[in-house]
């Protein structure tokens, strides 16, 4: 098996930290070891948190410490069960509905983003709100508005009932309609084939959505292209990391949860790109060691909403399991970081707190030297 490009590789575990945002959240480099008797780990980079996840969790965070408990957040602030039940702990109290949350209590908007009808029942109970809504999904809910507005039918590429394609349709229902995939094109119905334009939700498969606006494509030929790709960036950049590892890899491990729709997609794309299998995984103790039975090479990678001691977890797991040697197998590398909700800024800085957060590659290098610790066996 030809063994693909690595980078060589430092520093350890994510300890149990404090805080589930912030440089203990993002993966740093992994030593590279070698493997004396042929079980390597093959570590996926860029895994784990995007940026956007990382701000609405710290968002909480900031809530729960400025504010105090509890803290109300509107559906999971992200896909992650491990992420949800620890902020949980904390005193963030979570609901399906903001008719759930106590009139004139505090509640928190997830990274998925709401429809403008959550925004007016918000005001209506005189809940104080912070919108932790990634401004990547923002801007695909601004552009619902605008082609709306010029009276476009727009094809949202994306799965009925995801908290992101409620938002995103609840900006003009009168003009979306949802597109699951490439099954539901022939269905298509629109009121001037020459008005047409297709938008996505941000976290699938680059691959799946593409077919599926081809074929969109060949029944409209004047499908309008979304004025930047919808998908995101953090969701594309996982998936080409695990194209390149799974060729490599009798096994493939996501670490993510069920509902995390981009950590079921790497399940589907490594298993798209040559891995002999692959499995999705909250936690270390759900891989079963049956999985690995003639596995030299087992390829590890986690969703967007999974933080980095999940992973390291797991290659503790791995090793006491006997694949001794970890090679990194990089693609990108990733420095973008967003600021916090602006009225969450504004109380911080009139408490005297420090809002602002530093570049990602500064606070991982920064963390990295503070508590630099391999990966224990």
């Amino acid at each position: 098996m030809t063994t693909p490009t690595t980078t060589p590789a430092s520093s350890g575990p994510a300890p149990r930290v404090s805080s589930l945002a912030g440089a203990s959240a993002f993966p740093g480099t992994v030593e590279s070891t070698p493997a004396p008797d042929g079980k390597r780990i093959l570590l996926a980079a860029p895994r784990g948190y995007c940026a956007g996840v990382d701000r609405a969790v710290d968002a909480v965070e900031k809530a729960l410490e400025l504010y105090g408990a509890p803290v109300y957040v509107r559906k999971e602030i992200v896909h992650n069960k491990f992420v949800v039940e620890t902020l949980s702990e904390r005193g963030a109290i979570f609901v399906s509905e903001t008719d759930e949350v106590p009139e004139g209590a505090r509640v928190v908007f997830s990274a998925h983003g709401v429809s403008p009808a959550v925004h007016a029942q918000a005001a209506a109970r005189n809940l104080a709100t912070i919108d932790a809504t990634c401004p990547l999904v923002t801007k695909v809910h601004k552009e619902a508005v605008r082609f709306a507005r010029d009276d476009f039918d727009i094809l949202l590429i994306g799965h009925d009932g995801h908290e992101e394609v409620e938002g995103t349709q609840g900006e003009a229902p009168e003009h979306i309609q949802v597109v699951n995939g490439p099954d539901e094109v022939d269905r298509v119905q629109v009121r001037d084939p020459e008005k047409v334009i297709w938008l996505s939700q941000t976290t699938l498969s680059v691959d799946e959505t593409m077919q599926t606006v081809k074929l969109l494509r060949e029944r409209f030929p004047h499908l309008q292209d979304p004025p930047s790709d919808d998908i995101c960036y953090a969701t594309q950049n996982r998936q080409v990391a695990v194209k390149k590892l799974a060729p490599h890899a009798d096994v493939v491990i996501v670490v993510g949860s069920a509902n995390s729709s981009n950590s079921v997609r790497l399940v589907e794309v490594a298993l798209e790109a040559g891995a002999g299998s692959a499995y999705r995984v909250d936690k270390a103790d759900e891989v079963d060691p049956a999985w690995l039975a003639g596995a030299t090479s087992v390829g590890v990678t986690s969703g967007a909403s999974v933080p980095e001691i999940l992973v390291r977890d797991v290659i503790n797991r791995l090793k006491s399991l006997g694949y001794t040697g970890v090679e990194e197998v990089r693609t990108a590398t990733e420095d973008i970081m967003f600021s916090l909700p602006k009225n969450l800024r504004g109380d911080l800085k009139a408490a005297g707190e420090q809002p602002d957060r530093p570049h990602r590659a500064r606070r991982a290098r920064d963390a990295a030297a503070a508590a630099p610790r391999p990966c224990d066996a």
